[in-house]
This record gives C-alpha cells, sequence and structure tokens, in this order.
C-alpha cells in the first residue's frame, strides 16, 4: 500500500518504523526542525530524523491550507495516510486526496480524552484504563469514527513515559492489522462521555501538599518526564518524577521519614527526583548530603 505518513514525535517514530517494514512510503510529513539545546541550533524533529535514515523524502511545510499544498500532498497519489501527533490540523482538500482517507492513531479510548495530551490526562484523572484508537479522519477534533481499538490497564506507579513507550507500541501494532483488514467498518464515536485532553500548562505542574495523596501521586506521575510536578526543598526547586502511595499521615507537606510526605489525606512517597542541575536519583541517592526540610512547599 502507498503511505504518507504523518507525526513529529518519539511517539510517532515507532509507527513510521513499523510501516516502513510492511508498506511504501511516499512521503512523510512533520513538523519543521525547531531550535533547541544551549546553542539554539535547528534540530529536527524524532520523525525526520528517523524518516532520513530510512531515505524517506521529508517535508515540513508551516501549513497545509494552502491550494499548492494540497496538490503537493495529492500528487503524492497515496492509497491512505496515517497521522499520529502530526500537529497541523488536516484541511479537507487533504483529508479527501487518499484513496482510503485520512487515518489517526490516538492514545486514549474515544470519545475519552480528545485533544493534545491524552495519556498526561488519563493518568492525572486517575482512569483505571486507556488504549489506542485507529480512527477515520473528518474535519472535527478526535471526532471521526473508530475502525479498531484495544484498551490496556493503567498500572499503579506508571508515569506518562511509561506509559507513553506501551501505547506508541500498540498504536505502531494496530495500524498494521487495520490496513492488513481494510474497509473496517466504521463505528461512530457515542456523544455521551466526551472529554477533552487540554494541553498541560507549566502552571499546573507545582505540587499542592494540601490535595489529597491520590491527587498528588497522579499528578507526579502523570506530569513526568515533561514538565515534572515539583516543589521547593529549602528554597531550591526540585522535580518530582515517580512516586506510590504510603502509610502515613501529618500536616501536608511534612516529611514523615524518608521521602515519606504527607499529603490533606494520606501520604505519597517520592521513587524519584531531581534537584536543578542535577540527574534523576532514587531516594538512597537523593538523599545522600542533601537533607531534607521537615516541611516542603
Amino acid at each position: 500500500m502507498k503511505i504518507v505518513f504523518m507525526g513529529t514525535p518519539e511517539f510517532s517514530v515507532p509507527v513510521l518504523k513499523a510501516l516502513h517494514q510492511h508498506h511504501e512510503i511516499v512521503g512523510v510529513y512533520c513538523q519543521p526542525p525547531r531550535p533547541a539545546g544551549r546553542g539554539k541550533a535547528d534540530r529536527p524533529s524524532p520523525v525526520q530524523a528517523q524518516a532520513e535514515a530510512l531515505g524517506l523524502e521529508v517535508r515540513h511545510p508551516v501549513s497545509l491550507r494552502s491550494e499548492d499544498a494540497a496538490k503537493e500532498f495529492a500528487a503524492l497519489q497515496a492509497d491512505v495516510a496515517v497521522v499520529v501527533a502530526y500537529g497541523l490540523i488536516l484541511p479537507q482538500a487533504v483529508l479527501d486526496a487518499p484513496r482510503l482517507g485520512c487515518l489517526n492513531i490516538h492514545a486514549s479510548l474515544l470519545p475519552r480524552w480528545r485533544g493534545a495530551a491524552p495519556i498526561h490526562r488519563a493518568i492525572m484523572a486517575g482512569d483505571a484504563e486507556t488504549g489506542v484508537c485507529i480512527m477515520q479522519m473528518e474535519a472535527g477534533l478526535d471526532t471521526g469514527p473508530v475502525l479498531l481499538r484495544e484498551a490496556t490497564a493503567i498500572r499503579a506507579e506508571e508515569t506518562t513515559a511509561d506509559l507513553h513507550d506501551r501505547l506508541s507500541a500498540m498504536g505502531a501494532r494496530l495500524i498494521i492489522q487495520a490496513l492488513a483488514q481494510l474497509p473496517l467498518p466504521a463505528v461512530p464515536q457515542p456523544a455521551e462521555g466526551v472529554t477533552y485532553a487540554a494541553k498541560i500548562d507549566k502552571a499546573e505542574a507545582r505540587v499542592n501538599w494540601s490535595r489529597p495523596a491520590v491527587e498528588v501521586d497522579r499528578l507526579i506521575r502523570g506530569l513526568s518526564p515533561f514538565p515534572g510536578a515539583w516543589c521547593e526543598v529549602a528554597g531550591e526547586r526540585v522535580k518530582l518524577l515517580r512516586s506510590r502511595l504510603a502509610e502515613g499521615a501529618g500536616a501536608p507537606g511534612q516529611v514523615l521519614g524518608g521521602m515519606v510526605v504527607a499529603c490533606g489525606t494520606g501520604a505519597v512517597e517520592i521513587t524519584l527526583a531531581q534537584r536543578e542541575g542535577k540527574r534523576a536519583m532514587a531516594p538512597e541517592e537523593f538523599l545522600r548530603g542533601f537533607a531534607l526540610s521537615a516541611v516542603l512547599s
């Protein structure tokens, strides 16, 4: 099958590699290189780097809304476009160009968590499960009918980074399965149960120890690794990257021993933390030469 692939971040890379093994990729679309690192030099996206390593032609238009961009896309004469975390809205002319339309790999059980940050939001909300949907794209935001879906439980201590990797591999497997079975029945999404996964705002990341422990734990795991939940320890900002629920009670923010911290109700144990300018460390190493204050803020 002749495929146009459209994706940008690391989440999309396993899908690109799987498609390359099974089909002919006639073009790759991704976001343009962005300034990164200390020198702020333009750095290609993970998808661009992988596509170039595979010898694939890469395009990174700023927009697809011009007539020229639509004609260039249509000229590829693809059977189908596969879209995963691309980052641009596809206008109707692009959606209609491939013979079988455009398929999106979305990391949630639609209609729950449409939008930009479904993995983060599922963990932060305490969802018991999430999954991947293969969706036939239409003009609305993640509103199209679902062709294939698979659910998976969210594990007790799983972070966004952990779940990201599992769902990325699942998406790669499911899209190969879906393409082999086309045409598949397109099941409309139910009108009830719609939620939106708003983009993560860094203002959400500061830990409020007066919240219940279950909410603090979800926040820490849901924002790991980026932007990283944080608190202040003796005036220094410390990122909290892994946690679990723990026994204990005390005033909110009170350190109960080791890296167990009291919350509004219950307590959490921090199992991975990172000081400014340092690498992430487990509790034993983190506490070596750095004593926690009696109360975190």
